[in-house]
């Protein structure tokens, strides 16, 4: 079958296969999107049989060669694939995702995976200000955007509870019975910096759970919402045993043929909420659910498959010949990491003796940045950024942070930058320190390659007065210059004051 639906060719059917249609009714009214999946065990067989039908693309190669230079760049084909083919509760949300994207985040988003949606900003407006605009804070979406009726939301509360209840949005946002709360936290994906990892060491290649992030994977926002306990204390607390909160998103999510919706869980004294998306402050940002309409009090975590068989951190001699689900360990706090968002990878940097740099550091689990030290030596000789060019402190918060690194050397350099934390972690020095095969994590201290013109060497004030006389630009450096860089007479009087290029015997 190569009928196209909208842009998406649709996967044919395997040898033997016979087509049908299948409908998965929406469950609630005013809730565009969404299908209960873990609700209805014969449901969700019913979808992993029909998936089992086609002949889906397979993930593209986006490791072992260049990244394509697009916007996006990646499209996510066979997601959309998988929508396609599950009815036409499922099928519009590739289209319907992308329209937000377009109408909420900023045009010059990095599209890192069209869908489902993934993106960064430009690094360097990131660190402009403190408090990420909201049309400048990544995305990071493992399924399709459900489009819920702000009055026919609702929340459900069960499990390990004394009274389960549900709540409408009306009820959270009531502050005489659930006064509000409001935070400043930063959210990370674990896979910040990803690409350092691929460039050098490729591992687990799905475009999805290993998207190629870079340093934009981060943002920071005060929250405001309920205070979960208070949502569990109207439930009438936990019952003995409750060990685990368990948070259901309504997106559809697709693993390895079956379906499920988005879980994840979390001790549940690590939970604060914020009405239609769980912010779990200082963790990995997966376990902050977003379209959350399910909240289970758990005796053991989640058995969802992003809590139980992704984010894990394996051992550097566990990849695709021996991983398991058991012999990685669950990413849960954030550990301490820094980023230098400018200038960026391979930039000209014509400078007099000083390069402006400027970042972002962070670390999770309720600790936060101390201090940040900038290498203009690839980490031999370190320099403090003053407390002064620090961003304020919080506990759940990065710091963003800039510093004018006195610089001498000429050519390629490598710039570094390390943050410790108030209890005295630091990072790893090298990207292979932090290797694991599913590429999470990327915190050791961050390298910018760049190519710098000290200007205020005579040698080179003159070359650049020379470039500019005729019109030529300085980038790119590899562009060769068309005219003799020396003239006859200069060259000879070197040549004599070195002796000529030869020994005399």
């Amino acid at each position: 079958m190569s009928v196209l639906k909208g842009e998406v060719p649709l996967p044919p059917l395997k040898d033997g296969a016979t087509e049908g249609d299948i409908t998965f009714d929406e469950e609630l009214h005013g809730w565009s999107g969404y299908i209960n999946w873990e609700k209805y065990p014969e449901k969700k067989a019913e979808a992993s049989r029909h998936l089992a039908k086609y002949k889906f693309e397979i993930p593209p190669e986006y490791q072992l060669v260049p990244l394509p230079n697009t916007n996006p760049i990646i499209e996510g084909v066979r997601w959309k694939q998988y929508h396609a083919v599950m009815g036409p509760t499922l099928a519009p949300l590739p289209d319907i995702s992308w329209k937000y994207v377009q109408k909420e985040k900023a045009d010059d988003m990095i599209h890192v995976l069209q869908f489902p949606y993934n993106g960064e900003p430009p690094r360097r407006r990131l660190v402009e200000t403190s408090v990420t605009r909201n049309e400048d804070h990544f995305v990071r979406n493992h399924g399709g955007i459900p489009e819920i009726d702000f009055d026919a939301y609702k929340l459900d509360i069960s499990g390990l509870v004394r009274h389960p209840r549900s709540f409408t949005m009306q009820e959270l946002m009531d502050e005489s019975i659930f006064p509000r709360m409001s935070t400043m936290v930063s959210i990370q994906c674990s896979g910040t910096r990803r690409i350092e990892q691929i460039r050098l060491y490729p591992g687990d290649g799905d475009e999805l759970s290993n998207a190629p992030w870079g340093e934009g994977a981060i943002g920071t926002a005060r929250w405001t919402g309920v205070d979960l306990k208070k949502v569990l204390k109207a439930c009438g607390g936990l019952r003995d045993g409750a060990q685990h909160l368990e948070f259901i998103g309504a997106d559809t999510y697709f693993k390895k043929g079956q379906v499920h919706n988005y879980a994840v869980s979390v001790p549940w004294r690590k939970i604060k909420k914020n009405e239609l998306r769980t912010v779990v402050f200082g963790y990995i940002g997966a376990r902050s659910c977003k379209w959350l309409y399910q909240i289970n009090a758990l005796a053991e975590p989640s058995e969802g498959p992003v809590q139980k068989k992704e984010y894990l951190y394996y051992t550097q001699q566990v990849g695709k010949h021996n991983n398991t689900y058991s012999n990685g360990f669950s990413i849960q706090d954030m550990p301490v990491s820094s980023a230098i968002m400018t200038p960026v990878e391979k930039e000209v940097v014509v400078h007099d003796g000083k390069i402006r740099l400027a970042g972002w550091a962070y670390s999770g689990g309720g600790h936060w940045p101390q201090r940040v030290e900038i290498s203009g030596d690839g980490g031999s000789v370190w320099y403090e950024v003053p407390h002064e060019n620090l961003s304020e402190k919080y506990y759940y918060a990065w710091r963003t942070w800039w510093f004018d690194l006195p610089l001498d050397a000429e050519g390629w350099l490598e710039l570094t930058v390390r943050c410790w934390d108030d209890a005295l972690n630091t990072q790893p020095t090298f990207v292979r320190s932090s290797w694991n095969f599913d590429l999470h994590v990327t915190s050791s201290c961050h390298r910018v390659a760049v190519y710098s013109v000290n200007k205020s060497k005579p040698a080179t004030r003159k070359r650049l007065e020379a470039l500019e006389k005729a019109a030529v630009p300085l980038e790119p450096i590899t562009r060769p210059i068309p005219f003799d860089i020396e003239d006859d007479e200069h060259y000879e009087t070197e040549m004599k004051a070195r002796n000529g290029r030869d020994p005399q015997e």
